[in-house]
């Protein structure tokens, strides 16, 4: 997971003639966790501008954001803390569900596990998602251990970035097209902010005074069919990792996954998109045929937001909050003197 801290000491107050809270914060990066918390500052009303070299909209192959599953799924072996970052944002997405051009959508979800759960495990979402149940026997195949049934959130990344693009516009907000190279580089553009929010992915490996090591590409593909049965989530759980996510506003379902640590390649891997589509169709046969047919330093707080690998959609709105709940805290240390 990312972490978030504070860099330099000390506020310098009154230096300059723009009041705290009305001096710009810097996002950099504009995929879902940039975007989502710039959302929730301006909703606050602070003053926003972010800093990306591929903005809401892009089909980029490195703009991660546009090709995510984004489906709400409770997450195991995390923490308390982490369990709620999720929960915040499912309340948010099921709000924002409302809005057809939001592109979220409550649908129906199967999930299906290979072993006994442990402990730790996913059904704490029980506590989020609506009519959640453990299925009965005869309802999956004898091969699972268990089964649950539930209502759950997708969000459809071709139709949700724009629309958080156009919502961060509508506030207030500004986007920056511009590759940096540091953070300093950012400074030296904003020399009058003094909150900079680091949401820049796998781009914080090669910031030249981040070079997070700990960072490290995960490739995945997907495959898109084209379907009229697109209204319920099938996750298998364990050694056979596989996933159908509806995509109602699309028309169709996105079968997965597989991760690839350390590949950036942006070639389709024909033996994987077949793979996928046996799995998928081995979980959902009565959707997915067997052979479907090709289709500060100073006084500056920098707070580090990056780090989800694939759970950045589940993450998105709870990480936001926490990071407005961060910058308020930043803004009362430099206000009450």
């Amino acid at each position: 997971m990312g972490d978030a801290g504070k860099v330099g000491a000390g506020a310098e107050h009154n230096s300059f003639p723009t009041p705290f809270a009305q001096r710009p914060i810097i996002i950099l990066g504009a995929g879902i966790i940039g975007c989502a918390t710039a959302r929730q500052l301006l909703l606050q009303g602070f003053s926003v501008q972010l800093v990306a070299e591929f903005l809401p909209g892009d089909q980029d192959i490195h703009y991660a954001s546009a090709w995510a599953g984004a489906a709400w799924h409770a997450a195991g072996g995390i923490t308390p803390e982490q369990r709620y970052l999720q929960a915040v944002t499912h309340r948010i997405l099921l709000q924002m569900s409302q809005d057809p051009e939001s592109g979220v959508s409550v649908v129906d979800a199967r999930e299906f596990l290979e072993k006994e759960p442990a402990p730790d495990s996913a059904i704490w979402g029980r506590t989020v998602v609506s009519k959640f149940r453990k299925m009965d026997r005869a309802e999956y195949p004898a091969e699972f251990h268990s089964a649950w049934a539930y209502e759950t959130l997708v969000s459809d990344p071709t139709r949700h970035m724009p629309y958080l693009r156009r919502q961060v516009q509508s506030l207030g907000g500004q986007f920056i097209r511009r590759r940096v190279q540091s953070l300093q580089e950012l400074y030296d553009m904003f020399p009058d902010s003094r909150i900079f929010i680091n949401a820049s992915g796998i781009g914080s490996k090669t910031l030249t005074d981040v070079l997070d090591d700990r960072c490290f590409p995960e490739r995945g593909q997907n495959v898109f069919l084209r379907t009229d049965q697109c209204h319920t989530m099938y996750f298998r759980n364990g050694q056979e990792y596989t996933y159908v996510i509806p995509r109602p506003q699309s028309g169709g379902v996105v079968l997965g996954g597989v991760k690839q640590q350390d590949d950036l390649s942006p070639e389709v891997d024909l033996d994987i998109a077949w793979d996928e589509i046996t799995r998928a169709h081995r979980l959902a046969p009565h959707i997915v045929p067997e052979h479907p047919a090709d289709e500060t330093n100073g006084a500056r707080t920098v707070l580090s937001a990056y780090g989800f690998g694939g759970g950045g959609y589940a993450f998105s709105y709870g990480i936001a909050d926490a990071l407005v709940e961060m910058v308020q805290e930043a803004e009362r240390e430099n206000v009450i003197v």
